[in-house]
């Protein structure tokens, strides 16, 4: 069962992270002024980092549950 893949619940939790720092950095961004002049590169480094080991955390699951593991 998915739920209680570990794996699974990282991926996630990854997806997640990607989502909040997403918001934070569009909603930044929409506001403007001095926090988005300050961390609007920083938010969309954060997001490549975090869409990297979230990709890499979902290729994972499919290749070992493709497998059988």
């Amino acid at each position: 069962m998915l739920a209680n893949d570990p794996l699974f619940i990282a991926a996630m939790v990854a997806c997640l992270a990607v989502l909040g720092v997403l918001v934070v950095g569009i909603g930044g961004f929409g506001r403007g002024g001095a926090f988005n002049q300050k961390h609007g590169n920083r938010m969309m480094r954060w997001r490549l980092y975090a869409q990297f080991i979230a990709v890499m955390l979902i290729v994972a699951f499919v290749y070992f549950r493709q497998k059988g593991a």
